[in-house]
């Protein structure tokens, strides 16, 4: 029963600053399930890692000033 109950700790704790983070970035928080499927954990933080961001246009911006 411990072994369970460490298990979904665990779990939790990789998922939900995950869904923040996609949430954070103006997508689906449900993206963070993807952790639970061993290949697509991995593609997507790929996905995650390699997006524009919405601070990425802000960036721009500023780099359009000088």
């Amino acid at each position: 029963m411990l072994i369970v109950i460490g298990t979904v700790v665990g779990i939790v704790l990789s998922i939900v600053p995950y869904w923040i983070l996609w949430k954070r970035t103006g997508h689906s928080g449900a993206w963070s399930l993807f952790l639970l499927l061993p290949v697509t954990g991995i593609v997507s933080y790929w996905i995650l890692a390699f997006k524009e961001w919405p601070s990425d246009e802000t960036d721009k911006d500023a780099a359009d000033v000088f």
